[in-house]
């Protein structure tokens, strides 16, 4: 990057990789890609630059993510579409800008480097800061609204299913036993919290045992998984044939969903004992990335990159109406 600023944090993931499985659709004349993950406009930028005549459409729940990119991809002027959006809205987004079909979508799940660097966002537990993580600050629930008035069984049930936190039902039961005493207002003594309701053999492995409950409550706060199981179908309706979707996962719940939405649509349609496929029914998708994960040089060059798995798929035909 040449560019100083919060941009200059951003590196973004697999950006090669990301660069080639697009390739192919993005150098079409007049080819327009959706950047369904803004975030700091790191894939965006790269983009832009290597692929000339591309429009942008550009989305992101997160104010703070738009102003910041929206300097970042000035340079780009009419090429690029800024819109204040999550990635579900995506069918009404493109209606709006009355475009049937898009040539590439992306989609960078999970929490950007920006969130998570910025402290008072409460992303992060390995700092005290306030039990924020709201993707976009200016609306609904935060995490401390769910810590304060969820009850014992609704919070083990999304540590369960969002964090897939084997102590879910300890760490709920404290945590409705704590805020008794006191509110939860700053993650310190959340992480502290969990620690002490986790069998000590338990703390030892796995990293921080902070994690799969900041992740729980992070995907509660922002419906993250409610919003990707509409986005997914609806991007891959958006794609015009030849067009191309990549996807980048950082956890399993996510990756599960992808991978089925992707799966299903380089799947046939009809009995499977049938020689001939019938009308209709042949595969809409050609599957290009299953899951592939970074190398060691790009986990080396980007520490953050190390969970991330590609899925990427082109389509091969409009499915039947």
């Amino acid at each position: 990057m040449t560019s100083s600023g919060p941009a200059d944090r951003h590196v973004p993931v697999l950006l090669d990789r990301v660069l080639a499985l697009l390739a192919p659709a993005l150098e079409t004349p007049g080819a327009v890609v959706v950047d369904a993950t803004l975030g700091l406009g790191g894939h965006s930028e790269a983009m832009l630059r290597r692929f000339d005549g591309l429009r942008l459409v550009g989305l992101d729940r997160d104010p703070h993510a738009l102003e910041l990119s929206a300097t970042r991809l000035a340079p780009f002027g009419e090429r690029v579409t800024l819109v204040h959006a999550v990635y579900d809205e995506l069918p009404d987004v493109l209606d709006r800008l009355g475009l049937p079909h898009v040539q590439g979508v992306l989609f960078d799940l999970g929490v950007s480097s920006m969130q998570l660097d910025e402290a008072d966002r409460g992303f992060a537990y390995a700092q005290d800061a306030p039990l924020d993580m709201r993707m976009n600050p200016t609306t609904g629930p935060t995490a401390a609204d769910v810590l304060n008035t969820y009850d014992a069984r609704d919070l083990a049930r999304i540590l369960r299913a969002y964090g897939e936190e084997k102590f879910a039902k300890r760490i709920a039961d404290a945590v409705v036993r704590e805020r008794a005493r006191e509110p939860f207002s700053t993650s310190a003594r959340l992480v502290d919290l969990i620690r002490a309701a986790i069998p000590a053999p338990a703390r030892r492995t796995g990293g921080n045992p902070a994690k799969r409950t900041f992740q729980a409550l992070r995907i509660e706060v922002n419906g993250e998984l409610a919003a990707l199981e509409r986005a997914m179908p609806a991007a891959v309706a958006a794609l015009a044939v030849s067009g191309r979707i990549v996807v980048l996962t950082y956890h399993s719940l996510e990756d599960r969903i992808v991978k089925r939405v992707l799966v299903a649509g380089a799947t046939a349609g009809g009995p499977l004992d049938l020689p001939v496929e019938l009308p209709g029914t042949a595969p809409v998708l050609r599957l290009l990335a299953k899951g592939d994960a970074p190398d060691e040089a790009e986990i080396a060059a980007n520490p953050r990159a190390g969970s991330a798995r590609v899925r990427a798929a082109e389509k091969v035909r409009e499915a039947a109406a």
